[in-house]
């Protein structure tokens, strides 16, 4: 028997984006300083109106969203240029105009959870401001198949052979997503005795003029965060 030798062939391969686009980051420490020290200024009970199974969350204010703003709005652009790159054809999204219509702070404890859920407005964010030490040991020892204690996880699709429904993800401290507000997502429970802290919102691409109040859509960037935009195009 004789061998024979392995013709090189050339195959043409094209794999296609499919489903929703879902961005993370990471935050500059004066973000994350300015969403800690608007929290501490807001204690509006804001638990009643979401999903979630956790007790205390509480919303910012119109004046503590209007500060935060600026500091937002150059992760949204940066999501948009994502998004079109995302698509596998020429996409012409325009110059986005954002209002922040919802802005909430999470402090889930021991055993609590958000059930699958998703957000109303155009796009949504979550943002991590503190992992507790005895929750990342916790998550380090799982080995199931989920997100695992304390993560976060998006769904989307049916669950069918050879297909990936899901993202899984443990957040660090400083990390933020965005994604489509009508994406699927939950949160695990965890069992360490700590408190993790995060920060979620919604914005719409249009303000409902009976609901948005001058001042918070996202239209330019001010003169006074030109130096904060530069410094966060250079690390990301």
């Amino acid at each position: 028997m004789t061998d024979k030798k392995q013709e090189k062939v050339n195959i043409e391969v094209s794999t296609y984006n499919w489903g929703p686009c879902v961005t993370k980051f990471k935050i500059l420490d004066d973000f994350k300083k300015l969403l800690i020290d608007e929290a501490k200024k807001n204690e509006e009970d804001y638990a009643s109106k979401l999903a979630g199974q956790i007790r205390k969350e509480t919303g910012y204010g119109e004046e503590s969203r209007g500060r935060i703003i600026p500091y937002l709005a150059p992760y949204l652009g940066i999501y948009d240029q994502a998004f079109q790159r995302y698509q596998t054809k020429e996409y012409e999204l325009g110059k986005p105009e954002y209002a922040l219509t919802a802005l909430w702070c999470n402090y889930q404890r021991q055993h609590e959870f958000n059930p699958p859920h998703d957000h109303d407005g155009k796009l949504s964010f979550v943002i991590y401001l503190s992992i507790p030490e005895p929750l990342k040991k916790e998550n380090a020892k799982y080995k199931g198949q989920s997100c695992g204690p304390g993560g976060i996880q998006f769904m989307y699709g049916e669950g069918v052979r050879d297909c990936i429904t899901y993202m899984s993800y443990f957040p660090e401290e400083g990390d933020m997503f965005i994604f489509p507000a009508w994406l699927s997502h939950w949160v695990c429970p965890f069992n360490s005795d700590c408190v993790r802290v995060s920060v979620s919102g919604n914005v719409h691409d249009s303000a409902p003029l009976n609901q948005i109040k001058k001042g918070t859509l996202v239209k330019e960037m001010e003169e006074e965060n030109k130096k904060y935009l530069e410094e966060l195009k250079g690390k990301l």
